[in-house]
């Protein structure tokens, strides 16, 4: 049993990454309805929640269907961090994650998420106050180094232990990679190696198939998979993955009944969360993928980009069932 704290998370638990724009409330429904174990928060500025920013606060919120839950937060000046966590734990997450792994230029060249890879001492600082302002487990995502010269997990994931957390996700790419390139996972199985450490190392980078994840668990030996982008567009990975773990077969991909549904559901949830008129325009950049690789999906797409009436939009949906009802989805 995999266990963050007090909080049990399974025998090998898939995770929802922490993603901007993508991992709110109308998402995380989904990805809880399709079997992940735990899910995380976008990731919400320590500054803004000091501020008192209404978009930071309005990140906050969680649900108790949802959980066990964390939520996720960055900053890089100590008074913020640590004020900060008071409003985080007013939240009552089942965790508190602490974000040292964002590499946008925005975020990491202030000396915030995957920057402090370059100060790992303020890193330690700056986590060792979170972990004793705080009665909630505390955990960390990082990445495997500022560079490929600079890569210090090993070091960092000691260190971070030593500070006081309990548990460790490692996006196994470089902050100078972004989110290109392959994921190097076998720093993680070093890590895992490692006998002084004993908190659940879950790890993340390139999986978005049952098949690689079944490749990945067995190699590289994590407590668990935390899954991002692999998501988008496709929440039901993590039912596919579990089947998978546990039969060896493929679960059939979902017919273009279900995929519509899907897309309703996380339409009429984004309009509920976020209002008409941003839940309308921030369900646009969700289209794309989940209708990925239907033939002649184009003209539904931009139709579907371009309207701003919900009962139009379910319109469309409805036409893009009819359409393809039968067809073979080529993912």
């Amino acid at each position: 049993m995999v266990k963050i704290g007090n909080v049990e998370l399974g025998e090998y638990p898939l995770l929802l990454a922490p993603m901007e724009d993508v991992s709110d409330p109308p998402f995380r429904a989904l990805c809880k309805r399709y079997g992940a174990d735990m899910m995380y928060t976008e990731f919400i500025s320590a500054d803004g929640l000091v501020y008192e920013s209404d978009k930071s606060f309005q990140k906050l919120e969680i649900f108790d269907y949802e959980r066990p839950i964390g939520i996720q937060y960055f900053g890089g000046q100590l008074d913020s961090m640590i004020r900060a966590a008071h409003f985080v734990e007013a939240a009552n997450p089942d965790v508190i994650d602490i974000n040292f792994g964002c590499p946008v230029a925005k975020v990491a060249c202030k000396m915030a998420g995957a920057g402090l890879l370059q100060d790992v001492p303020k890193m330690i600082e700056l986590t060792s106050a979170v972990v004793k302002s705080t009665s909630k487990p505390v955990t960390v995502k990082t990445r495997l180094g500022w560079d490929e010269k600079s890569i210090n997990i090993l070091d960092v994931a000691e260190r971070l232990q030593d500070a006081g957390i309990q548990a460790l996700t490692i996006h196994a790419r470089t902050r100078k990679q972004m989110y290109k390139g392959e994921a190097d996972w076998t720093w993680i199985a070093k890590v895992k190696d490692n006998p002084r450490m004993h908190i659940p190392i879950f790890g993340n980078g390139d999986v978005d198939t049952p098949q690689r994840a079944l490749e990945y668990r067995n190699r590289y030996g994590a407590d668990g998979i935390m899954i991002g982008r692999g998501a988008i567009g496709s929440p039901w990975v993590f039912q596919q993955i579990k089947h998978y773990f546990a039969t060896g077969e493929l679960l059939p991909a979902p017919d273009i009944a279900e995929r519509v549904e899907a897309v309703r559901q996380h339409l009429r949830d984004s309009i509920a969360w976020k209002g008409v008129k941003l839940g309308v325009l921030e369900m646009r950049r969700h289209y794309s993928p989940y209708f990925h690789g239907f033939h002649g999906i184009k003209p539904f797409r931009t139709r579907l980009v371009s309207i701003s009436d919900p009962a139009e939009l379910m319109a469309v949906l409805d036409e893009i069932e009819h359409s393809y009802a039968g067809q073979e989805i080529l993912v």
